[in-house]
């Protein structure tokens, strides 16, 4: 990890003292986000109004296109508060990344013209049919953060074969050509039927139910051939990040949990200081156990928190250059953040005992955080099985 440059430094002072801005707004509201299982309109137009959603895009549809580590520092902060807020801003900070792979004009429109969120669902589990001068595109998407606050929606989907000429006509399914082509395809929000199936363990306020569009046609240029995001954006005047969609997105989970993690320890602090055990006379914090696994806890976030910044400093080097390289960097560096995230957790719930049940919306609440945020395909442990293969020779395979 290398040194923040001055100017680098300023940018993120600048960027967390937004954080301050809505700091009481989100601590205010997080209960009923997490009652009624969506954040608020109230918070998301807070958050947009001092430009989280924007903050990854590029200066050409009026985004900050700030750095990586200031945004994974903006990321941290906000989980400290609402974890659900910070995943959502995440989740907006990855797909924005698609502005640097579609026509300048439609990226204009999506990211500037419009002021709410582009979120959706990237697992192709809806089919696109081409037909002349675009695709149409039907199914379902789940786990889609932040959905009924979007003006845009992603969906990706499989491209059905087609006739020689149309659009996509490369392709072919499974068992022809190998694996059907992958399209990503922006909808307005309100082609979309919206379904209240999101009862998780933790972050209960993304509101990440799913969504169906019936036979939407989409413009060709509304949408990305989804082979190309393993790569850079080609080079233009207006690409934010020279780095591609697949090793930009880990950064944005990763940063939740980090801060999921490091309130956590913030919690137990202050909770081992005020909790004395049952037939005990000493608070948690005179404990010489309770010394041992908060100073372990805080070892794994601090080495997650570098190991982070690191990958940062190399993506944003090295990301036009990289190639398989840096993507397993970056994908050992996510999944090794959130199992050590998962870990300090854990260790400090367990040493809370009884009391962590008692806390309500703190310990136990980063609790249930963290392990569903490590649920994500980003963060999943099945990285270390795909990066091992790459360190052993192999090709760096991505699956979910």
């Amino acid at each position: 990890m290398t040194p923040l440059s001055p100017a680098q430094a300023d940018e993120t002072r600048t960027w967390l003292s937004r954080v301050e801005n809505v700091s009481g707004l989100l601590a205010e509201k997080r209960a009923q986000a997490e009652r009624d299982r969506a954040t608020p309109t109230a918070v998301m137009d807070a958050l947009r109004a001092q430009e989280f959603h924007r903050m990854w895009v590029s200066h050409s549809f009026s985004g900050a296109n700030v750095s990586l580590r200031t945004g994974s520092a903006v990321l941290q902060a906000l989980a400290r508060i609402d974890p659900s807020a910070a995943w959502q801003m995440g989740v907006q900070g990855a797909i924005g990344r698609l502005s640097d792979y579609l026509p300048d004009k439609v990226a204009a429109r999506l990211f500037c013209t419009s002021r709410g969120l582009v979120v959706g669902g990237v697992n192709p589990t809806g089919e696109a049919v081409p037909v002349p001068g675009g695709y149409r595109v039907r199914g379902t998407w789940s786990f889609a953060s932040g959905a009924t606050h979007a003006d845009w929606l992603l969906c990706a989907a499989v491209l059905a074969p087609c006739a020689s000429g149309a659009p996509g006509s490369s392709g072919g399914r499974r068992g022809q050509d190998g694996p059907a082509p992958i399209r990503m395809l922006f909808v307005p929000g309100s082609t979309a039927s919206f379904i209240d199936d999101w009862h998780s363990l933790g972050l209960c306020g993304t509101g990440s139910g799913s969504f169906t569009v019936d036979n939407v046609v989409v413009p060709e240029s509304h949408s990305v051939d989804g082979s190309l995001l393993r790569r850079p954006p080609a080079v233009r005047r207006t690409r934010g990040y020279a780095i591609a969609y697949y090793d930009f997105a880990p950064f944005t989970t990763a940063s939740t949990a980090l801060g999921i993690a490091q309130q956590a320890l913030d919690v137990f602090r202050e909770l081992a200081g005020r909790t004395v055990p049952a037939r005990s006379t000493h608070a948690l914090a005179d404990s010489a156990t309770v010394h041992a696994t908060f100073a372990r806890a805080t070892a794994l976030v601090r080495a997650a928190e570098l190991v982070l910044a690191d990958a940062a400093d190399q993506a944003m080097a090295h990301g036009e250059t990289g190639g398989e390289e840096l993507s397993g960097v970056i994908r050992l560096a996510a999944a090794s953040v959130a199992e050590n995230c998962v870990s300090a957790v854990t260790m400090l719930h367990t040493a809370a005992g009884a009391a962590a049940l008692r806390s309500g919306d703190d310990l136990d609440r980063c609790f249930r955080d963290i392990h569903t945020a490590a649920r994500h395909i980003t963060l999943a442990t099945t990285n270390f099985e795909m990066v091992g293969a790459h360190l052993f020779g192999g090709p760096l395979l991505m699956r979910r």
